[in-house]
């Protein structure tokens, strides 16, 4: 979802030429298989969105596959960049990187201040070892690779299978079936309490190419050598209660919202200061409710091709 939008910006640009490989062509957890994509394209620069991402059912599902797939991109195209001689790259991470208690808005300065989230602390574990790759090779080899920690993200290309999708994905995929399947109500996890804030993909790319073409000059001018990951995303959140009511209303459900009490929460709220982005000249441009409606729109357009 993530490399798809920012792949839409770059191949706007005429100074740009795209070095592009799905999973299929590439497998970013062989390591050989990396190092002779590097070796062979002379690659300039690296924008590293490549992840395995999932909500609360999958990374409780599939821990370890969560921990190591992730650990293995990282470091794989990390080192592979830095040995063909890649000056500058972009790690993206997840704001699930702080911990569970964080002070809200959080911070930068929050990160390894206290215990994960259990859910997805082997996401996490595997996102703060991205960071700590960049700033090791920065400190010890004077590359320039540079982290973003974006919010919850959704939008066009998102995964929206009925288990192991996030909660945008599956909301409009659930609200959805019951709008066609014409039942009276929905059954939504949790107690609906918990806030999260949400960024549109298209500005998330926006911010990965701001960010990554800052002079160096600026971009160390607000970032520390051991502490220099920049947080992505709207500084606006909502209950997941008002979030699914939105969903429902864009994709036109009539019937009744239940929220199941049994079901785990999650982060009590999840909210970034995005100050440092924003001093650093960036802010997100499309609100929750035009984004819903263009990834509903984009939903509905894609059926065929989900079923399949």
């Amino acid at each position: 979802m993530v490399g798809s939008a920012i792949v839409r910006q770059l191949e706007q640009r005429p100074d740009v030429d795209l070095l592009l490989r799905s999973s299929a062509e590439l497998d970013l957890t062989n390591q050989q298989a990396v190092t002779n994509f590097f070796t062979k394209e002379k690659v300039d620069q690296a924008y590293l969105a490549a992840a395995k991402v999932g909500g609360i059912v999958a990374n409780n599902t599939y821990p370890a596959e969560f921990i190591y797939q992730n650990l293995m991109i990282e470091a794989n195209v990390i080192h592979s960049a830095f040995k063909s001689g890649v000056k500058k790259l972009l790690f993206l991470g997840s704001s699930c990187i702080y911990p569970k208690y964080a002070e809200q808005p959080m911070k930068e300065e929050a990160l390894l201040t206290g215990l994960l989230e259990p859910t997805n602390e082997p996401y996490a574990i595997a996102k703060i070892a991205g960071i700590k790759l960049c700033e090791s090779y920065n400190r010890q080899y004077g590359v320039d690779y540079r982290s973003v920690m974006p919010t919850n993200l959704y939008g066009p290309n998102d995964n929206f299978h009925p288990e192991n999708s996030h909660v945008i994905p599956a909301l409009i995929r659930r609200f959805h079936e019951a709008k066609v399947n014409d039942e009276k109500e929905v059954t939504v996890w949790g107690s609906g309490k918990p806030m999260r804030e949400f960024l549109y993909v298209d500005d998330m790319a926006s911010a990965s190419i701001h960010v990554m073409e800052l002079a160096n000059s600026t971009y160390l001018q607000y970032t520390e050598p051991m502490l220099s990951h920049i947080n992505v995303g709207t500084g606006i959140d909502c209950t997941i209660r008002d979030l699914a009511e939105a969903v429902a209303k864009v994709t036109g459900f009539k019937g009744e919202i239940i929220f199941d009490t049994s079901k785990p929460d999650g982060t009590p709220r999840k909210l970034l200061d995005v100050s440092r982005l924003s001093q650093l000249g960036w802010q997100a441009t499309t609100s929750l409710e035009e984004g819903l409606g263009k990834a509903y729109k984009w939903f509905f357009a894609n059926l065929e091709m989900m079923r399949k």
